[in-house]
């Protein structure tokens, strides 16, 4: 049994894995591990190859690091394996669950707050090209769906750097749900 089967449940929930474990761990080990933390190859391969991080709050750093330095192309990879808010995720995998978790506020909202998050991210879409992200961990489905309706107005080049500040948020929440 691989590490990261050894630390995850069958309803998604994870035992803490030691930041030292990871450390250890074989490289296809260690990416198993942080896969589902984010979906961006080159985020994981970074993540990996920087091992040793003895703690969390390095690791977390390091990822921070990393996403801040990831080409457009590597956070629309990332975006990919994100479902629109509103929507139930689908999967097997820990992300899966986590998603669900994350997104829980969005779920039995009222009819109108659920079809404006549909209608604003069918209109996000269109206007960027990918599904609307944010870290919902902690927000309302109307403190969501406001974030939705103010940055559609974004320009193209500052929304990319909403997004990343997203993904690096949803991405330091998993970390957290991973490693001790």
């Amino acid at each position: 049994m691989s590490v990261a089967q050894a630390v995850s449940y069958s309803d998604g929930q994870s035992r803490l894995v030691d930041v030292a474990t990871f450390d250890r761990a074989t490289r296809s080990e260690a990416i198993e591990l942080v896969r589902p933390c984010c979906a961006s190859r080159r985020w994981v391969s970074e993540l990996t190859v920087g091992r040793p991080y003895r703690s969390l709050r390095p690791l977390m750093s390091a990822s921070d690091d990393i996403i801040g330095d990831l080409r457009w192309s590597d956070i629309a990879e990332a975006l990919a394996a994100y479902s629109r808010i509103g929507d139930r995720a689908l999967g097997q995998g820990r992300e899966s669950p986590w998603s669900r978790q994350e997104r829980s506020a969005t779920t039995g909202v009222k009819a109108s707050v659920a079809e404006q998050l549909r209608a604003g991210n069918a209109a996000y879409e269109q206007r960027f090209g990918h599904v609307f992200l944010a870290c919902a961990t902690g927000r309302s489905a109307e403190q969501i769906l406001s974030a939705l309706q103010q940055r559609i107005t974004n320009p193209t080049v500052f929304e990319r750097e909403v997004v990343r500040a997203e993904l690096s948020s949803i991405v330091r929440h998993r970390l957290i749900k991973t490693f001790r």
